[in-house]
Parts: C-alpha cells; structure tokens; sequence
C-alpha cells in the first residue's frame, strides 16, 4: 500500500480518491468537492489517499490540524472512508496510523472525529483502534432563508 497526500488541483482527487470519499460523503459531486477543498485548504483541510498494490485508490481521509482550548492542538478527522470492497484488508488501519504518525509530528495532544451515531461498524473499529468515547456531539442544522 502507498500512502499520499493530494494537493488541492491534483487530478487524483476527482479521479481517484472523491469516488472512494463518495462512498461516505455521496452528496459530494466534483464542483461541490472542489470549492470544498479550495476554501477548506487555508483552513487548513488536507486530503489522503491509501493505494493498493495494483494503484487503485482504496481509502481516503480529509483531516486539519486544529488549535483549541479544549485539546490545545489535534489532529481532526473529517473524513476516513476504505472503499467497501477493500474493507477488512488493513487499509483503514494504516490510514489511521498514518494520520497519528502525521498528528504526532505536528506536535498534536489527540487525534479525534465524530462518527454518524448509525455507524455501528465503524465504531467498532475505533474501538478496536484504541480510539475512546470521550463526548457527544451536537448539531443544529441551518437553513438558509429564502432570498
């Protein structure tokens, strides 16, 4: 497996890592996925992509470093999606290594996501990770009003 990190206008990030992204984000069209990533990069969104062997694309995290009160400096999750027909195959696992690796690095306390309260696999993973339950998390949703 190989490991990259996909800049903002690299041809891979539509190609390659958004069908993958789509599997967990499938709102996400191209043009959507594009002014995301543009306005999301000087606040620091960053995308990785997890190769196979054979150069398809079976993984993909978005993640930013974050500086706050609460942790003092974290690597945050976004986004950490395997592929459905590469699942249980370590890629999620070394996806996750390799965002603490980047999260250490940093200089970060934690690294944290949320995860859909319906994911139940997924947590199951986390757990499985080392990755502990240390709150809940809230959301109001905001809609625009009509102009």
């Amino acid at each position: 497996m190989k490991i990259l990190d996909l800049e903002p206008g690299d041809a891979r990030l539509a190609g390659e890592l958004l069908p993958v992204l789509r599997e967990l984000r499938p709102h996400l069209t191209e043009d959507l996925f594009r002014e995301v990533y543009e306005k999301g990069y000087v606040q620091g969104l960053r995308f990785t992509a997890v190769y196979d062997d054979g150069g398809a694309c079976v993984g993909a995290a978005g993640w930013r470093i974050v500086d706050n009160t609460s942790q003092i400096r974290k690597l945050y999750v976004d986004d950490l999606v395997t592929a459905g027909h590469a699942r249980s195959t370590g890629v999620g696992r070394r996806l996750l290594g390799y965002l603490e690796q980047r999260a250490r690095e940093a200089g970060c306390l934690d690294l944290s996501l949320d995860s859909g309260t319906h994911r139940t696999d997924a947590h199951r993973f986390y757990l499985r990770e080392r990755l502990a339950i240390v709150a809940f998390s809230f959301t109001k949703r905001l809609v625009r009003d009509p102009d």
